[in-house]
């Protein structure tokens, strides 16, 4: 397994490689996605009883330094 950063990692063989939030199958790209349709974080932790905030505070951070590559699997999920 590839660590990309804090609590964030990629496997081949899970969600197709995408970023995911270490130890599950979470993708960022979707939490990012969820996010910019008006879900708070107090709803994605709802939903994902899994997540804690620490969870959602790296996703996001992820996102800020990786953006292109965040939006270009957003692109890529949309288009499928």
């Amino acid at each position: 397994m590839l660590l990309k950063g804090e609590g964030i990692e990629t496997h081949p063989e899970v969600s197709g490689g995408d970023a995911c939030i270490a130890h599950t199958r979470i993708p960022v790209w979707s939490l990012v996605q969820y996010r910019r349709l008006g879900a708070t974080d107090a709803e994605l932790l709802q939903w994902y009883p899994d997540l804690t905030s620490g969870d959602l505070e790296n996703a996001w951070a992820y996102y800020q330094t990786h953006q292109d590559e965040i939006e270009r699997q957003i692109e890529e999920n949309e288009a499928a």
